[in-house]
């Protein structure tokens, strides 16, 4: 899939589900839960164990038409690499490496480093980052989008942490084009809860489309 596509994609479901477990089949349950539930955007994290596996796995276990698989917490240019060629078809880091944003455009793959402040946000940018990820959000608040959006009004901002289904609407109207959610999505797993997780992405989306005034 192309890289534009994948953006589109990944705008238009509007919510990136993102995994942590504990083992390789969490992970895999956690995955199809989320995709029941309509959240179609994986980030499988690199604190998974054998992240890289899983990737592939999930990878072969799915259509593309079914799932955008990206990789999450990667910090390195290395791991970008690694997971690119284990299936990823996009980049989540928590923070701005520009030889990771770099690596990523090398082979037309997506990258969403971590940014907090505007200084961050326009450094990535400048490096050629696809979307910038708002990290950690809980320490600002819907608030720190409108911030950033009005020196910048073209910037591409998805928070992640802090993001729940009673303030998803919040972040999508203060003009964030996607979110992240963790364990505000995928808690259940920890009790093997996974309907749960299928229950509260039908909800993110759900909300999702109400605050973009899609029915």
């Amino acid at each position: 899939m192309d890289k534009e596509q994948v953006i589109q994609r990944i705008t238009e479901v509007g919510i990136v589900a993102v995994v942590r477990a504990d083992n390789a089949d969490q992970a895999k349950r956690i995955t199809e839960a989320c995709i029941m539930g309509g959240v179609a955007a994986i980030e499988m994290t690199f604190t998974v164990p054998m992240a890289h596996k899983v990737i592939e796995e999930v990878a072969l276990a799915y259509s593309p038409n079914d799932i955008i698989l990206g990789a999450g917490t990667v910090l390195d240019p290395e791991t970008a690499r690694i997971a690119i060629l284990s299936g990823a078809q996009y980049i989540v880091s928590p923070y701005f490496n520009v030889e990771t944003v770099r690596l990523c455009n090398r082979y037309r793959v997506p990258c969403m480093p971590g940014a907090m402040t505007i200084k961050e946000v326009v450094e990535a940018m400048e490096a050629g980052a696809d979307i910038i990820k708002i990290f950690p959000g809980e320490a600002f608040g819907p608030k720190i989008i409108k911030a950033i959006k009005g020196p910048i009004p073209y910037a591409r901002l998805m928070p992640t942490g802090g993001v729940d289904v009673n303030n998803v609407k919040e972040w999508i109207d203060a003009g964030a084009v996607a979110v992240g959610a963790g364990g505000a999505l995928t808690a259940g797993a920890k009790t093997g809860d996974y309907e749960s997780i299928t229950r509260i992405g039908k909800q993110f989306v759900e909300n999702i489309k109400l605050a973009r005034g899609v029915k």
